[in-house]
């Protein structure tokens, strides 16, 4: 892999080289900082955290492109975390499938790592949510911790919430809640068609959307909905033909990765100009390529970033692009290490039953301003940006996988807009 791992099958572990990752613009801050870091409660013990995930398939880079996230973003806290602790990462290719994340979490439990972290796919989260409660249960004083960066299926923290598990991106209704707030004040949307992946995300993108459109703009017609399989399609002309003869003047879709890269580029090649797409993820790798100049005024994204963030974020974004030319834009990596080492330090422990005591309710700052780890659920709180598709500017001059263009954000959303209620009942080790 470009990164300088060996490329190996799933279930065999990537150790993952942490040392010189940091570039050169964040290494004069490495003194000052190790200093406090070295004075932490935990003193440099080192904290392996499995990272379960894509690194083969359609969803390949997508996943490539996170661990490495994992990786930088280790080195970057093992120099200026509050706790004092080391992170390490291993890595393991799920193929997206969630058997093989159950097969890669049992490898990983077996060898006494007790963080496990994963985004990509609602089914693999749902069968780490399943291994990890199972295993607490049936294994006290070798707990396993979860925090889940990227998959947003709202189950997750109600009907099917879990103690051992911990969401810090935006659920699938939180980003919707925000989306349709925006959507409600355009007057020229009037045809709404939907497209999305056909598993639990998809699905939920689809209920939540038509449910906040007919709340909040009830004159708004669903024209079509399509949902397809996920990662599957490599050709999405007959999907963009059913949009344009439905006659929508706007899409509003959850797909990710090859999924909206694809479906973007066959819009595209069929002279869909006249259409806006609202997506949740048009900053992962590949979509901003596949978006290119036509896009511009047209594709929007609901997300916790953008491509230009300001202050340590966009410091450590830049140096990311740098190292590896490639976009970092999973933010909720930033998220993770930040919030563990904050109730690593106030637990002074880094034993995961302690941890997860002191993540509940937890209030840290962010790249995002002040978020909090909501209690009842375990849902992170935190604010949203909705942004567009356009050429960089001097405020805005951060370009998206060399496009000369950028998602700049057009409007912020505090934590309050996309709060949505939850229905869990949280189960407590007693």
């Amino acid at each position: 892999m470009a990164f300088g791992l060996k490329h190996i099958a799933v279930g065999t572990l990537i150790a993952c080289a942490l040392i010189g990752v940091a570039s050169a613009q964040t290494a004069p801050a490495a003194k000052p900082v190790a200093a406090a870091n070295a004075a932490g409660p935990l003193k440099g013990e080192v904290v392996k955290i499995a990272w379960i995930d894509p690194l083969s398939g359609l969803m390949a880079g997508v996943g490539q492109n996170q661990l490495k996230s994992f990786q930088f973003l280790a080195e970057y806290f093992n120099r200026k975390n509050p706790a004092g602790v080391n992170f390490e990462v291993i890595g393991i290719d799920n193929k997206l499938s969630p058997q093989e994340t159950l097969n890669a979490l049992k490898s990983v439990i077996d060898q006494g790592v007790r963080y496990v972290v994963q985004g990509d796919g609602s089914g693999a989260a749902a069968a780490i949510i399943d291994g990890v409660a199972k295993h607490n249960e049936r294994n006290p004083g070798k707990e396993v911790l979860f925090v889940n960066y990227a998959a947003m299926d709202p189950d997750f923290t109600n009907s099917k919430c879990s103690y051992w598990h911990f969401r810090v991106d935006a659920d699938t209704s939180m980003k919707m809640e925000a989306l349709t707030t925006f959507i409600k004040d355009q007057p020229d949307i009037k045809k709404v068609f939907l497209i999305n992946q056909n598993y639990a995300h998809g699905i939920q993108v689809t209920k939540y959307a038509k449910e906040n459109l007919a709340r909040k703009r009830p004159d708004i017609q669903i024209v079509g909905e399509d949902l397809h399989p996920l990662a599957q399609v490599r050709d999405f002309a007959p999907y963009i033909a059913k949009i344009k003869a439905s006659g929508a003047d706007t899409v509003v879709t959850g797909n990710w990765g090859s999924d909206l890269a694809l479906l973007i580029r066959a819009a595209n090649d069929a002279g869909l100009n006249n259409v806006k797409f609202y997506t949740y993820y048009g900053g992962v790798t590949g979509s901003p390529t596949a978006l290119g100049a036509n896009a511009a005024g047209r594709v929007y994204q609901i997300a916790y970033n953008a491509t230009n963030m300001p202050g340590e974020i966009g410091g450590i974004m830049a140096d990311f692009k740098k190292k590896f030319n490639e976009d970092m834009y999973t933010g909720a990596v930033y998220h993770t290490y930040a919030m563990l080492s904050e109730a690593m330090a106030k637990a002074k422990s880094s034993d995961p039953v302690k941890v997860a005591a002191a993540l509940e309710g937890l209030k840290f700052k962010s790249f995002n301003g002040d978020v909090e780890m909501r209690k009842s659920d375990h849902q992170l709180q935190q604010t949203l940006y909705l942004s567009v598709w356009q050429k960089t500017d001097a405020k805005n001059p951060m370009e998206a996988e060399a496009t000369g263009h950028t998602f700049a954000p057009v409007k912020i959303y505090e934590p309050y807009v996309a709060s949505t209620p939850t229905s869990c009942q949280m189960k407590r080790p007693t």
